[in-house]
């Protein structure tokens, strides 16, 4: 691929992450991306066959950048798994809050659906750093059910905190709390000293 046409490949990503962040998941149209790319409305096929393939580029990208804050978050991994549960719990509710519209199209179950498209090669990896931590913290349990259950309770949470229906009905003004409810839940009571 030539370095323009890979910089247009680039560019129209660029764009939709940008669109997405802007108006959301809904928004995302090849002839919009299109336009704010300024290219014709038919130069993204030729990068994009359909356009699932660009939405999942574009949530591709918001996988790779929730992947560099899980990494950041548990640093040189020597704290307890727990410790690093507790970052990475933070961080995931944290992007999720913080860019809506990136999250609700990473998670749509028509770009997750279709192995073709390539976003379970890097929105897997992340799940399988969470079920490792959880069989550290809970060896005696099937990590991989246990990180699920734990993996949707704090989806669930992400999204009725950005509802605000978490604040009205438990009268917490910091999903924190939330985050340490669902640890326990999951991994049981933190061990105090």
């Amino acid at each position: 691929m030539s370095e323009p046409e890979a910089g247009l490949r680039g560019r129209l990503v660029d764009v939709g992450a940008e669109l997405v962040a802007q108006e959301g998941a809904q928004a995302l149209t090849l002839r919009e991306i299109a336009r704010r790319a300024g290219v014709s409305h038919g130069a993204p096929r030729r990068h994009f066959p359909t356009h699932l393939e660009l939405l999942s580029a574009i949530a591709r990208r918001g996988f790779a950048e929730l992947g560099e804050r899980a990494t950041s978050a548990i640093a040189d991994g020597t704290a307890s798994p727990r410790a690093q549960l507790t970052a990475l719990g933070r961080v995931y509710l944290e992007f999720a809050l913080d860019n809506p519209g990136m999250y609700e199209l990473m998670f749509r179950h028509d770009l997750l659906e279709s192995g073709h498209l390539g976003l379970r090669d890097t929105s897997l990896p992340l799940f399988g750093v969470l079920v490792d931590l959880v069989g550290q913290a809970r060896p005696d349990v099937n990590a991989r059910l246990v990180a699920g259950a734990l993996w949707a309770n704090l989806h669930g949470i992400a999204q009725l905190w950005r509802w605000g229906s978490l604040q009205l009905a438990t009268g917490a003004d910091d999903f924190v709390p939330l985050l340490r409810s669902a640890l326990d839940a999951h991994l049981g009571p933190e061990a105090t000293r």
